[in-house]
């Protein structure tokens, strides 16, 4: 098959540090090539590479026979290559024809025929006058392809399209993309569930650290060939310093048959001084179980035991006074006040306790001094605003806020996630410190090293229900990341 775009020698390098080594991969008119790999691996650096998001340090691509250089994605978007992220892009409050076609430079009559005629052909039945913002989630899917389709893309790049639809909208998602490709139109596939990628793809392209360690047709390759790729050769082993013991306690949590419209079924207990590790994807459903537990989310059946009363469903008070502290994946903005003195943060959870008429400033900083200790945060005063400290420190004032309210339970969400080397093996000690005082700590995490190392057992979620339950003696990376993919 004819190439539409080829990409040679592509080198990426952020503050000298590269990103992508060196890539050589292709598209062929009337192909889906899936991308797959881990975090941090360089899919979404490459696929921002050929939208014009970013431009590469070093290599050619060539669109249609022709080296190009984007810089910009409307230029990419101009010549016919079109990102559909993964979080559509949506003005709520525009009707969807004007979300489809802002940002042409003429709007007319045979623009709008035009849409209409495309989204007939995609099975789109939604008024075009409607407003955007009542569209679910697999329509405002469609309606990003709708956008790229208007621009003549011939290079469609679908990033995780399928990670928040059911398995019917995703058949439907995949019905109406394969009747495009006869149009010569490729497609770039981004996903972590593996059976779509043998259902839909007809080549794969397996990334680790920046390199394409694996590549060819669909049909030459088994599940297991992609997730050796992904983890490289050898299995990973426990490393010795983080495999410190502790006397684990009576069950403190427990979690029976919770089901809401994310996750399904889910048990699980966790006792004093234990740190259980949940794994899985991005979109699994543990960040809805976590919030879900803490009262942040609804669930419609199940129930949550904490210390051996249940807790009210969707009722984050109930949680907060039984101990229950939850440090979230986002924290700018929900574990952290940027434009106010740091101090003030750390003290947020317990004001009532340090204030009678007034609130008692001295005491508020006393207490920031003593976390700013014991956590190590770097500030140069007291008064300092959380916005000017390093996403290492950010996140220790969001653990002492948490801190000051001396949890039973302490769910931490991501937590690393956008620190440094140093501040995570900081935010590691501060769980280590926890365990010591009796505390269960529960740690979602996307990097299995991390949840491998700092955890006692570990659970996966794939797809809203839990596939497996390991203890620390059985941990094995391969084993972990085929059931996160749901390859076992």
């Amino acid at each position: 098959m004819e190439n539409l775009l080829e990409l040679n020698n592509i080198w990426k390098v952020f503050d000298g540090v590269p990103v992508l080594k060196g890539l050589d991969i292709s598209l062929a008119k009337g192909e889906v090539h899936a991308i797959l790999g881990g975090n941090g691996s360089g899919k979404s650096t490459l696929m921002k590479i050929i939208s014009g998001t970013y431009q590469s340090s070093n290599g050619t691509i060539k669109y249609l026979g022709k080296e190009v250089n984007f810089t910009r994605p409307y230029q990419a978007h101009r010549e016919g290559i079109y990102l559909v992220p993964q979080e559509p892009k949506i003005f709520p409050y525009l009707s969807i024809l004007e979300n489809i076609t802002i940002g042409l430079s003429k709007v007319n009559g045979e623009t709008i025929e035009k849409v209409k005629s495309i989204a007939e052909r995609i099975g789109f039945k939604v008024s075009l006058r409607d407003d955007a913002g009542k569209l679910t989630i697999a329509n405002q899917q469609l309606v990003e392809i709708i956008r790229g389709l208007i621009r003549n893309a011939k290079v469609l790049i679908l990033d995780e399209p399928t990670s928040t639809l059911t398995v019917k909208e995703v058949k439907s998602l995949f019905d109406i993309v394969r009747p495009l490709l006869k149009n010569d139109i490729g497609v770039f596939f981004i996903s972590h569930r593996i059976n779509e990628i043998f259902d839909f793809s007809d080549r794969i392209s397996v990334l680790r650290d920046g390199n394409i360690v694996l590549s060819g047709n669909t049909s030459d390759f088994e599940p297991i060939d992609l997730i050796k790729a992904m983890i490289g050769n050898s299995d990973y082993n426990v490393s010795q310093n983080c495999n410190t013991k502790y006397d684990i306690g009576k069950v403190i949590l427990s979690v029976h048959n919770l089901s809401s419209e994310v996750f399904k079924d889910i048990s699980f207990d966790v006792r004093e001084s234990e740190t259980l590790g949940i794994a899985g994807i991005v979109g699994a459903g543990r960040t809805e179980l976590a919030s879900a537990i803490v009262g942040l989310e609804p669930y419609h059946s199940g129930e949550v035991i904490m210390d051996g009363k249940k807790l009210i469903p969707c009722d984050a008070k109930s949680a907060r006074e039984a101990k229950i502290s939850y440090i979230p994946e986002d924290r700018h903005k929900y574990g952290i006040f940027l434009d106010i003195p740091f101090y003030e943060t750390i003290s947020s959870e317990i004001l009532k306790k340090i204030s009678k008429v007034f609130l008692n400033k001295k005491q508020e900083k006393e207490i920031s001094k003593k976390y700013v200790d014991e956590l190590k945060i770097k500030v140069l005063n007291d008064e300092q605003y959380s916005r000017m400290l390093s996403g290492g420190n950010q996140q220790k004032v969001v653990i002492s806020k948490i801190l000051t309210t001396e949890p039973k339970v302490v769910i931490l969400d991501e937590p690393t996630r956008g620190v440094d080397a140093k501040a995570r093996e900081d935010v590691f000690q501060i769980m280590r410190n926890l365990k010591k005082k009796g505390v269960a700590v529960i740690l979602i995490s996307s990097d299995l090293e991390e949840v491998i190392n700092n955890s006692d057992r570990i659970i996966v979620i794939h797809s809203g229900e839990i596939n497996l339950e390991l203890d620390k003696k059985d941990f094995s990376m391969e084993i972990i990341t085929q059931a996160s993919f749901g390859v076992i």
